[in-house]
């Protein structure tokens, strides 16, 4: 293998884990991350020279390119298709073990941006500067996006815990 080749392989072996659960955390599940992560090293593979040449380090790059990959996959999927015949239902899958956890289920509702900001900060733990970097925003915006991301957590949060509150009485 050629060096660049040889580079491009133990970036994906040393960051495959981290890129799987950021896209988890992005999609929602295992499944769709393993796409996203699959879809955008395809397209970093072909590209690794010039990459290189741009940043010293390339996994901001590639956690933006997962965020605006699964923000562009979200604005054609979330079009509504419609079709003469109602089809066949799907077979059923195994339940994802965070299906019902409250704070997941308020994640997933969360906007492509917010999530990535939230999953970035809180799951990764990364500053509000590499945050920027990553998807290509300024630090204000990844604190706006941030604090109305909370804001809407802690809201779903409260209103989940009312709601169960009644139930229980």
């Amino acid at each position: 293998m050629s060096g660049d080749l040889t580079d491009f392989a133990e970036f994906v072996q040393t960051s495959l884990p981290g890129l799987l659960r950021y896209g988890h955390a992005l999609t929602g599940n295992p499944h769709d991350a393993a796409d996203l992560v699959q879809s955008v090293l395809e397209k970093i593979g072909s590209r690794w020279n010039a990459i290189l040449r741009k940043t010293t380090d390339p996994l901001p790059y590639v956690r933006r390119s997962m965020a605006n990959a699964h923000i562009s996959r979200w604005r054609r999927l979330r079009r509504e298709n419609l079709v003469a015949d109602i089809p066949e239902p799907a077979s059923v899958e195994p339940a994802d073990p965070f299906e019902h956890e409250p704070l997941w289920q308020a994640l997933r509702e969360l906007p492509p941006k917010q999530r990535a900001v939230i999953v970035l900060r809180y799951y990764e733990g990364l500053s509000e500067a590499e945050i920027a970097a990553s998807l290509g925003i300024s630090q204000g915006t990844v604190k706006s996006q941030a604090s109305k991301a909370l804001i809407s957590l802690r809201g779903k949060l409260r209103r989940d815990e009312g709601s169960e509150g009644r139930e229980a009485v």
